[in-house]
C-alpha cells in the first residue's frame, strides 16, 4: 500500500495524527471558500452553455461510484428522446490537442481511463478536456443537448442545471475535516447548494438525508473475445488473482466476497497505470478485474481474464425526481428557475 493510500485510509478512519496537519487544512479552506466566493459576487464569470449541464461530483477523495452513475443519467436522458454527451477531465491522460473527441482507437494514455470506460459502456459522445467550458462546447458542436460531467463539482468555471453529489455509504465522509487533515474536498455545509445527494451501498446512521443507489453486477466478460457470462455461476474456477485499482479497491473484493468468488487481492492506487508485472500470474490462475481497470490493461492482461461489469441502480425515489426534473430537456426546454446555484439543496 503506498503512502497516499495510507493517507486516505488514517483520513476515513480519524487516526489522532491528523490533527497535527489542521493548519494546513485551514489555509486550504481559505481557497476554496476564496475561488467560490469570487464566482458568487461576479468577480469571476461561469460560462453557461446554451444546453443543460449536470455535475455529478464528490466531496470526498476516493471512489464512491460516481463514474457508473454517470453512465446511468446518460442512458436515461437518451431513453427520454435526449442527445448526451460526457465531459471529462481526463484525469491520468495527456493529450497533444484538446478537446479531445474520443473514438474507438483513442488510448488511455491520451485520454484517461474514466472517459475510456464510459466511451465503451454508453456508446456516447465523450470529450476530455481542463478546460471544461471549451469541451462543454465542443460535446454542443457535435449535436448534443445535455452534457454530463464526470466530476467538477469544484469547477465553477462551467454554470450547472444540476448538482449531484455520491458518496460511499460504508466510509461515508470519513473524519469530516478537510484536506489534508481529511478527505473533504470541500466542507459539508456544501451539501447545502447541491441538488441531491447518492448514498452508494448501505449508509452509516450519521449520513445526512438522500437517496440510495447500488452497484449491481451486470456480468463477467472474458478480455479475449468480450463475450459475456452472467454474474452468477462463476464462468472460471478459483481461486483467482483479483486487480483493482480504482478509487476504493475494497468495495469490489466486497462484491466478489459477495458473489462467492474464491481469490487473492492484489490492490493498486487509483489510476494506476499497470505494466507487465502487474498482471502476471502464478499457475495459470485466472485474473479478475474492474472495467476501469480492464480498459488499461488491453494489451497486457491474459486473454482469459475477467472483467466485472457494474451498473449503477439508484432508487425508484431517485429516478422520479430526476425525470420530474429533466421533463422538457428533450423539447430544447430547461427550468432555469432552479438552475446553476443548486437552490432546491439535498433531498
Amino acid at each position: 500500500m503506498g503512502l497516499g493510500q495510507r493517507w486516505l485510509d488514517a483520513a476515513y478512519r480519524g487516526s489522532p495524527w491528523l490533527t497535527l496537519l489542521r493548519p494546513l487544512e485551514l489555509l486550504y479552506r481559505r481557497e476554496v471558500e476564496r475561488r467560490a466566493k469570487a464566482y458568487r459576487q461576479g468577480s469571476r464569470q461561469a460560462w453557461r452553455a446554451s444546453v443543460p449541464v449536470i455535475v455529478v461530483g464528490n466531496l470526498t477523495l476516493g471512489g464512491t461510484g460516481k463514474s457508473p452513475l454517470v453512465a446511468w443519467l446518460a442512458r436515461r436522458l437518451k431513453e427520454q428522446g435526449c442527445r448526451p454527451g460526457v465531459l471529462s477531465r481526463g484525469y491520468g491522460g495527456k493529450s497533444d490537442a484538446y478537446p479531445l473527441l474520443l473514438t474507438p482507437t483513442t488510448e488511455v494514455a491520451e485520454c484517461g481511463d474514466e472517459p475510456r470506460m464510459l466511451a465503451d459502456q454508453t456508446g456516447l459522445p465523450v470529450v476530455v478536456d481542463p478546460d471544461r467550458p471549451r469541451g462543454a462546447q465542443r460535446l454542443i458542436d457535435e449535436g448534443c443537448d445535455v452534457i454530463v460531467t464526470d466530476d467538477g463539482l469544484q469547477h465553477h468555471a462551467l454554470a450547472r442545471d444540476i448538482e449531484l453529489v455520491v458518496v460511499d455509504g460504508r466510509r461515508g465522509f470519513g473524519n469530516r475535516r478537510c484536506l489534508p487533515a481529511g478527505p473533504l474536498r470541500e466542507p459539508l455545509a456544501r451539501l447545502s447548494s447541491v441538488d441531491a445527494l447518492l448514498i452508494n451501498g448501505d449508509g452509516a446512521a450519521s449520513l445526512p438525508a438522500g437517496y440510495r443507489m447500488r452497484l449491481e453486477p451486470s456480468g463477467w466478460r472474458r478480455l479475449g473475445d468480450s463475450r459475456v457470462y452472467p454474474p452468477s455461476p462463476l464462468p472460471f474456477d478459483g481461486p483467482v488473482v483479483a486487480v483493482a485499482g480504482i478509487g476504493h479497491p475494497q468495495r469490489f473484493f466486497a462484491t466478489l466476497d459477495e458473489l462467492g468468488v474464491d481469490y487473492l487481492a492484489r490492490p493498486f492506487s487509483d489510476h494506476h497505470r499497470y505494466t507487465p508485472a502487474d498482471v502476471t500470474t502464478d499457475n495459470g490462475q485466472p485474473m479478475v478485474m474492474t472495467a476501469k481497470d480492464a480498459v488499461k490493461c488491453r494489451d497486457l492482461a491474459p486473454t482469459d481474464g475477467w472483467v466485472l461489469d457494474v451498473e449503477a441502480r439508484p432508487d425508484p425515489d431517485f429516478i422520479r425526481w430526476f425525470d420530474q426534473r429533466t421533463a422538457g430537456w428533450s423539447d430544447g426546454r430547461r427550468d432555469t428557475a432552479a438552475g446553476a446555484s443548486g437552490a432546491d439543496g439535498i433531498q
